[in-house]
């Protein structure tokens, strides 16, 4: 493995430890917007400094930039609330890997633009991931599997904000840094999850024995992460970071399953690699097709 994907690997794991860590605080009693508040607002730290570092061609002067890059705030604002929201109506494993059917989302929203267009072999995938949605969710008994409604929905609205965010980072990225990009992003993010975040919350965390953990999950969540996934990006073909980036769902599931005590029936787990095959899959046969140029963030 190169440098560059390895990379790319530490960030897919960093993002999946991520999930167990927001697991860990919101059993202590924290509030998932106030966890997701801090996973951005430390990632923001990292970004801006990175900005300071470098500078150059930001394009902070473009109208455009600024545009797309709220839009890409708004999504990972979305994605980050969402997603804790969902690991505390369910679970990690069920979280982290409706989340990872971002791609998919990507697709259809590409159709309805007329970005893509729409093929048999890329209906088939998408049906077989939303059948993978169903068993992973067991949405047809969800009483009896420990997730809600509220969970379930809410994990597959963290993918599709994450799609918003893909859309928003790929079109500000022809105007601006990507430190750019992010620091506006994560800047937009913190503006936006200040407002339903319980505000006793977010000033008691600044003083609670809890405080190592909220740093480490925005360093590893959101600051560090990023930094790492784009500078491996940059040297690392697409589709290759595509498959490397089932480390985060993999890491996040075995932590549920082996500090947060949490359990998969088999149907789940047949259903949890449908959806990750065939969205990786779908992620190599996208970026193959395109320009190496096309940067995503997974």
């Amino acid at each position: 493995m190169g440098t560059s994907t390895a990379l790319v690997a530490m960030a897919a794991l960093f993002w999946g430890l991520s999930g167990g860590i927001g697991g860990l605080l919101m059993a202590d009693g924290w509030d998932p917007f106030v966890v997701s508040f801090y996973r951005g607002a430390i990632g923001l730290l990292f970004v801006l400094a990175w900005l300071v570092l470098r500078p150059r061609g930001s394009g902070l002067a473009n109208r455009r930039l600024w545009f797309w890059s709220a839009i890409a705030g708004l999504g990972v604002a979305g994605n980050f609330g969402f997603y804790f929201v969902s690991i505390g109506q369910g679970s990690v494993a069920v979280a982290v890997t409706l989340m990872y059917c971002a791609p998919v989302f990507v697709y259809l929203v590409s159709f309805a633009l007329r970005l893509e267009s729409p093929t048999a072999l890329k209906w088939a995938a998408i049906t077989v991931v939303m059948v993978g949605i169903v068993l992973l969710t067991r949405i047809y008994d969800i009483g009896a599997s420990g997730l809600t409604y509220i969970g379930a929905g809410a994990g597959l609205l963290a993918g599709l904000s994450y799609a918003i965010f893909i859309f928003g980072f790929k079109y500000a990225a022809a105007h601006g840094s990507p430190q750019a990009i992010l620091s506006i992003a994560f800047a937009v993010l913190a503006i936006l999850l200040i407002w339903p975040a319980d505000g006793h919350q977010i000033v008691a965390a600044l003083n609670t024995p809890d405080w190592p953990l909220f740093a480490v999950l925005g360093v590893l969540g959101a600051g560090l992460s990023f930094v790492l996934y784009i500078i491996g990006l940059n040297h690392t073909a697409p589709a290759v970071a595509s498959i490397v980036a089932m480390v985060e769902p993999v890491t996040a599931s075995l932590f549920g399953v082996v500090v947060l005590d949490e359990s998969l029936t088999g149907p789940q787990i047949f259903g949890m690699g449908l959806i990750l095959v065939t969205v990786t899959a779908l992620s190599v046969i996208s970026h193959t097709a395109r320009p190496p140029a096309d940067l995503t963030i997974h």
